[in-house]
């Protein structure tokens, strides 16, 4: 079993709600899961746990106010994560066009130039088709946790 980071991203509680639940729901099948709300650099650094961010996306594609002061210390920073797996849940609205799901987009920039491993695709789920992202996070989590 796994133990894995979530940091989490979130302006109205969706990304928030979908890591929490994601929590409660692993955590009984033999995980461990760590749900960071306010994300630091050190929640990375002091570990080798798998990581995976879920994120929503505010205004034109930006990441969120919590997640933001993370976002740019591992910017500047850089820290070396070699090999270091991670995922990426992104809630995002279709009808903002280019920018849809956006902070996923740069999140996941900032962690491959750490050298940190992508694990399966990004999950963008779209708030103009879906009202329970939860539900879509679960089952795309479950498969990316059997390719850890």
């Amino acid at each position: 079993m796994a133990s894995i980071r979530i940091l989490v991203g979130s302006v109205f509680g969706g990304a928030l709600l979908t890591a929490r639940e994601l929590k409660k729901t692993l955590e009984p099948e033999g995980h461990t899961v760590v749900v960071n709300e306010q994300p630091e650099l050190t929640d990375i650094t002091g570990n080798s746990d798998p990581v995976l961010i879920c994120t929503s996306t505010t205004g034109q594609g930006e990441v969120p106010p919590n997640l933001l002061p993370f976002y740019l210390d591992l910017r500047e920073t850089l820290p070396q994560q070699p090999g270091r797996p991670f995922g990426v849940i992104v809630l995002g609205d279709s009808s903002y066009g280019d920018t849809f799901c956006g902070a996923g987009d740069l999140l996941e920039e900032a962690f491959l130039e750490t050298g940190a491993a992508k694990t399966g695709n990004t999950l963008k789920i779209d708030a103009m088709e879906t009202t329970e992202p939860e539900q879509e996070a679960l089952i795309w989590a479950r498969e990316w946790l059997a390719l850890l």
